[in-house]
């Protein structure tokens, strides 16, 4: 196998020019450029770039740690992140994290080790339970939350679910149903907080009964199916905190015979592409998943490369998008 002096010899050229070739080629001449390159492919040299990036210090990798990365709105997320690295010749490495506060320290680890340079944080923390940001590792959070205590892309949740539930009240519900994210989630407890005050300012008591905990999966919106039908009278709406427990709330409810927007409207949160294809199309807040992880990639690499942040928190616009799946109630709603 060839090594980097029997290129230089090849070429006529030293070690350090070709070790420069290798690392910065617009420092050096054409000609030179042009005998390292006929060098390297006559011999089939393959550099050690794992030695190269100990040399500079540098991993040119980032860790994205996901919570579930089976979700489909991270997937959109880490999307958005992947195009930007690709441009910027960075790797992108997954994290399925699970929720693990054990597995994110490992991956932190990578990065106080110099295997990764730093880390885009899916999951949403409460301040005094994260584990960032911590001394030395450079890190973004793409599911950023309300005084995330270090540089976040988001959006505004709490004024994204009241838009949802507004509309909702709008239509003549009052008795509106939530199927909500795990209590001790950030974005839980921010959508629910838009849902509190839009019920306030409608002069509708909330009524905690009516509120389910989901775990932001399909099954959740089937299980919180079986609880709303248990009640004496059905809520005439439901707002999910995500897509995936509304669609699986909508097959709940139409597996037994309750039909949406008929006899109850739902909507959900994050309109997945599958939003705008079930039967009916759903209601949603559309978070800009992609752009999202392409403003974190953005900002974490700049930050890599020395760069300082203008701003810690970038909250990016959502929209309200009206689909089937929401309708006046059938009669008014006065509960």
């Amino acid at each position: 196998m060839a090594t980097i002096r029997d290129v230089a010899k090849e070429a006529g050229l030293s070690v350090g020019t070709i070790s420069k070739v290798l690392s910065s080629p617009e420092k050096v001449s054409k000609n030179n450029l042009s005998k390292a390159q006929a060098a390297i492919k006559k011999l089939n040299y393959k550099p050690n770039m794992l030695a190269q990036k100990f040399r500079h210090k540098q991993s040119s990798t980032v860790v994205v740690m996901v919570p579930d990365i089976a979700n489909l709105f991270f997937a959109q997320v880490i999307s958005g992140i992947e195009k930007v690295a690709q441009k910027k010749n960075y790797n992108v490495l997954i994290g399925d994290t699970e929720d693990s506060t054990k597995r994110e320290m490992e991956f932190v680890r990578m990065v106080e080790t110099r295997l990764a340079d730093g880390i885009i944080n899916l999951r949403p923390y409460l301040a005094h339970d994260s584990i960032l940001p911590k001394s030395g590792v450079i890190a973004i959070s793409a599911a950023g939350c309300e005084n995330t205590p270090y540089p976040s892309v988001r959006i505004d949740n709490a004024g994204a679910s009241k838009k949802v539930v507004d509309y909702l009240i709008s239509l003549g519900h009052r008795r509106i149903g939530v199927v909500s994210g795990l209590a001790n989630n950030p974005h839980s407890i921010d959508r629910l907080k838009g849902y509190q005050l839009a019920l306030e300012q409608a002069g509708i008591p909330f009524d905690p009964e009516l509120i389910v905990e989901g775990d932001f999966n399909f099954w959740s919106g089937l299980n919180a199916v079986e609880y709303f039908t248990r009640m004496p009278r059905l809520p005439s709406a439901l707002f999910c905190m995500n897509d995936e427990m509304a669609i699986g709330a909508m097959k709940g409810l139409t597996n037994k015979g309750i039909k949406v927007p008929e006899h109850i409207s739902v909507s959900g949160f994050d309109d997945m592409e599958v939003s705008r294809y079930c039967t009916p199309t759903l209601t949603s807040i559309a978070q800009p998943a992609g752009k999202i992880g392409e403003k974190s990639a953005e900002l974490l690499l700049s930050l890599i490369e020395g760069s300082q942040p203008s701003q810690m928190e970038h909250v990016l616009p959502y929209e309200f998008v009206i689909r089937e799946s929401t309708a006046p109630p059938r009669s008014p709603d006065n509960s």
